[in-house]
């Protein structure tokens, strides 16, 4: 069922997924279209962003945030279009950034909402290398990683929107850059797209021996999104007063208890006493103040321009794809930034 002008597509928490999120997860709802009222505006969704963190605003668990309620639209970055304004500052078809989450259409007081104009290029850019993730990768990177000319980046998960971003960062800022990601179709684009020194299939039986061997002075900068079998090989290889900054932990997200194996939490703790490890977990709009935003947009839109980073992203055709398409991007299975085109 296509997006019309008739009624209101939603996706529901139906319930809270103990492990990873299935088709009981989320539930569609049709309904009406909501009627702005005085300082108000109608958005209707054309691009949906899926994200990692959605993982967790399903769970009830303790975090930065408050989880979605069971029977409350799934939460979700959007591009809208103004279809309806009774607020200043937002006309009749111009597109905006918005909180407005799984939905067809919604309704805003303009609250966190970022107008941009009436034709934006590439206006599901705003949702990655533009938005969130580019911030995310910007200010991790820059602000806690500090990476110096010379030194090792070693990028997690680095075909997606976040890591693919870090590392072509840390290769303008004069690094040597090694990505992990899965698979060798992933690790060609890393290298002869992005640009990247190396990248290693972190799937591969002697992943732990190829990463040594790519990093042999050590790593300097680890930019943590994913956890898992990963981190256990960076971790041997951090040089003393390493940095890393933590964004995401995706190989863990799906968990209902400890993770299989032995238990890493003393190699981990004395990796950071003993190489006197800098690590900063942050939440991109909670830990950076918005002025930051700003430099950020600058200075990547004319890398965009230059040709100094490139990207990447994968679009999902229909609001009804979606929760398919998040259960591939928790998997791994996304190629590049996921997005949903709704309408």
């Amino acid at each position: 069922m296509a997006q019309t002008n008739q009624t209101n597509r939603r996706f529901v928490l139906n319930e809270r997924p103990k492990g990873a999120p299935d088709a009981n997860t989320l539930r569609l709802e049709t309904v009406d279209i909501p009627k702005p009222g005085a300082g108000e505006m109608l958005l209707r969704t054309v691009y949906l962003s899926l994200d990692p963190y959605m993982r967790g605003r399903m769970s009830d668990a303790k975090s930065y945030a408050t989880p979605v309620e069971i029977g409350g639209v799934m939460t979700g970055q959007v591009v809208a279009e103004v279809v309806e304004s009774q607020l200043d500052g937002f006309a009749k078809g111009d597109y905006v950034l918005s909180g407005s989450g799984w939905q067809d259409y919604a309704i805003s007081d303009g609250a966190q909402v970022l107008n941009l104009g009436r034709a934006p290029e590439n206006p599901s850019w705003s949702l990655g290398i533009l938005g969130m993730p580019g911030y995310t990768a910007y200010a991790g990177l820059l602000k806690l990683g500090e990476p110096k000319p010379g030194e090792t980046v070693v990028v997690a998960a680095a075909s997606g929107p976040v890591g693919a971003t870090v590392g072509q960062i840390a290769k303008i800022k004069g690094c040597r850059v090694v990505g992990v990601a899965g698979g060798a179709e992933k690790c060609a684009h890393v290298v002869e797209a992005l640009g990247f020194d190396a990248c290693i299939d972190h799937k591969a039986e002697d992943f732990e021996a190829q990463l040594a061997a790519a990093c042999p002075d050590g790593i300097d900068v680890y930019f943590e999104n994913v956890g898992g079998r990963v981190l256990y090989g960076v971790l041997p290889l951090l040089n003393p007063f390493a940095r890393m900054p933590v964004c995401g932990m995706v190989a863990w997200y799906n968990l209902t208890g400890a993770p299989e194996g032995p238990d890493h939490g003393p190699q981990i703790l004395s990796t950071i006493l003993r190489m006197k490890v800098k690590v900063q977990g942050f939440i991109i709009f909670d830990s950076f103040p918005i002025e930051l935003y700003q430099e950020f947009s600058e200075a990547m839109t004319g890398w965009l321009k230059e040709g100094k980073v490139r990207y990447k992203e994968q679009v999902v055709e229909g609001l009804e794809a979606a929760p398919e398409a998040f259960g591939d991007l928790l998997a791994g299975r996304n190629f590049g930034k996921m997005v949903v085109k709704v309408g």
